[in-house]
């Protein structure tokens, strides 16, 4: 087996859904969330900093348009070829009414070279009138809705201030599933106070959503949130992963995914200026070569684990 195809990768899923690259292009439209503005909090989740991973271009005092065009613009320049998708990206971009949602998404799709919609928001901030207005979306183009999942246990969610349960998690997915929305998730591994018996245990419960894409993040700790604060006052409360770690764990954890489940990314990486640990001081994709190469040398890949033992349950 080569080491390319010991899991269900996101470009090749891009390819086979477009025929060719499609390229995220960054939005920040000035959404905010139910545990920012007051609504069930006002401290927002401990580890959250969105400068970690907007683009610079990325401001809501520019229309989406101007957004757009200038990341269009940015990454033209790095490949000569390829469509476009307008990514929701900062805070919760199902947090509105329907009518401020409907004349965004109208105008990213109104935009020549965009192709499709992703979405990034949370569990608890769609209801049934949302669901509508992005199943009719969907009936017209790609659209793909990321929830921020982060953890399976609800004593984490709770001690990292999420604000909802995993069973509104649970209760999310289903209110998207099956009106042609294509469905993703973002997991944070090593969040503080879970054991790896309990950080692999999540790879079984993701497994019964009807997710279609994953991004596996590791916990970074950074500046100007309440974690790194609480990193400061109580570092031993934090198990942070030494690279070696972290690839022995995610090889392990994707052998337990189901096989279906196209895998983003592995590893996240925030700026150095903003990074206070765990410092690695590696690109995303010598990470994700290392974890490559790990499950090569055990003779693993994606859903090894889960096929096994579904195997074994069917005896």
């Amino acid at each position: 087996m080569e080491r390319k195809d010991r899991y269900n990768d996101y470009s090749s899923y891009i390819k086979k859904t477009f025929g060719e690259r499609a390229q995220k292009v960054s939005l920040d439209v000035g959404f905010t969330c139910p545990n920012r503005d007051g609504s069930k909090d006002l401290k927002g989740c401990t580890y959250c900093n969105n400068d970690t991973f907007s683009p610079s271009y990325c401001e809501p005092i520019k229309s989406v348009t101007q957004q757009l065009n200038e990341g269009i613009g940015f990454f033209s320049k790095k490949y000569k070829a390829q469509k476009y998708l307008a990514y929701f990206q900062a805070y919760s971009n199902t947090y509105g009414q329907a009518d401020v949602l409907r004349t965004l998404y109208d105008e990213a799709l109104a935009h020549p070279e965009i192709i499709g919609l992703v979405i990034g928001t949370r569990c608890d901030c769609v209801s049934e009138e949302i669901a509508d207005l992005l199943e009719s979306y969907a009936k017209k183009c790609y659209v793909s809705v990321e929830f921020g999942i982060e953890s399976t246990l609800d004593k984490t969610l709770d001690r990292i201030n999420r604000c909802h349960t995993f069973q509104e998690t649970i209760d999310g997915y289903n209110l998207l599933k099956d009106r042609g929305i294509h469905l993703g998730g973002h997991m944070i591994l090593g969040l503080p106070g879970e054991t790896q018996e309990e950080i692999l245990g999540h790879a079984a419960r993701l497994n019964q959503l009807p997710l279609e894409t994953l991004k596996i993040h590791q916990l970074q700790i950074v500046k100007h949130t309440m974690m790194a604060f609480e990193f400061k006052k109580e570092p031993e409360s934090f198990q942070l992963f030494e690279l070696d770690d972290y690839i022995e764990l995610v090889s392990d954890f994707v052998t337990q995914l189901r096989p279906g489940i196209v895998i983003e990314r592995f590893v996240s990486e925030s700026p150095a200026s903003l990074l206070i640990a765990p410092k690695w001081g590696l690109k995303n994709f010598v990470v994700t070569d290392k974890i490559l190469k790990r499950l090569e040398e055990k003779d693993a890949w994606q859903g090894k684990a889960y096929t096994e033992l579904n195997e074994e349950l069917a005896q």
